[in-house]
């Protein structure tokens, strides 16, 4: 049986929102107004397009700038991420990451986890570094973005069994493409994650007991 599992990167595989991290960068008065923007969003009080593109606008990242954050990821990854994933992978799981943040961002920790798909926003930068755009296309920009891009991993992968891993209500939207959904509560237990999660996590680590029989 062929089995795959997507996995959120920010406030999953690890502790930081990437986007907040690079807003950081911009100042305190950027940051404060795109983290209540991400609370808002990942809270499903407002829906993520409204927001995507103002987020960028306000933070204005360099290609360094995602570098960084790259390493931030790595700094505080989530401490049984690693582990489990391996174990995930000898059981004969495909492990794909599908995220919101930047491509530019995960690509080191997803490096480290050995995780080569990443489904996460491609940034455009130009010759000096500096920020040009993003593809305002791609599916996480927006709600219902995550199931679009879960039911092409599954469709690409013949799976037989889907389970996705997540924090926020963009998460939650897969399941039903994912016949397993895990709401990971380690750095945020949001409210409507905690009342619809048909499972719970508390480290990435709990996921292989859930999937025990699977």
């Amino acid at each position: 049986m062929n089995k795959l599992i997507a996995f959120d990167c920010d406030s999953t595989l690890s502790a930081i929102e990437g986007v907040d991290e690079l807003a950081r960068l911009a100042g305190d008065d950027v940051f404060r107004q795109v983290e209540d923007l991400t609370n808002q969003a990942m809270n499903g009080e407002i829906p993520i397009e409204e927001i995507f593109a103002r987020r960028l606008e306000l933070i204005n990242p360099t290609r360094q700038q995602c570098l960084e954050i790259g390493k931030a990821y790595l700094k505080e990854i989530e401490p049984t991420a690693k582990e489990t994933i391996s174990k995930l992978k000898r059981e004969g799981w495909e492990c794909i990451i599908i995220s919101g943040g930047f491509v530019t961002c995960i690509e080191e920790l997803a490096e480290y986890l050995e995780i080569s798909s990443i489904e996460a926003v491609p940034l455009y930068f130009h010759e000096n570094g500096d920020y040009r755009g993003f593809d305002n296309d791609y599916p996480t920009t927006r709600n219902g973005g995550k199931p679009e891009l879960l039911q092409q991993a599954a469709k690409k992968h013949s799976a037989e069994h889907v389970v996705m891993v997540g924090d926020g209500i963009s998460d939650l939207e897969t399941f039903g493409i994912a016949d397993k959904f895990v709401g990971f509560t380690r750095y945020a237990a949001r409210p409507q994650i905690l009342e619809k999660s048909p499972h719970l996590a508390s480290e990435l680590s709990q996921i292989l007991d859930i999937l025990k029989d699977s």
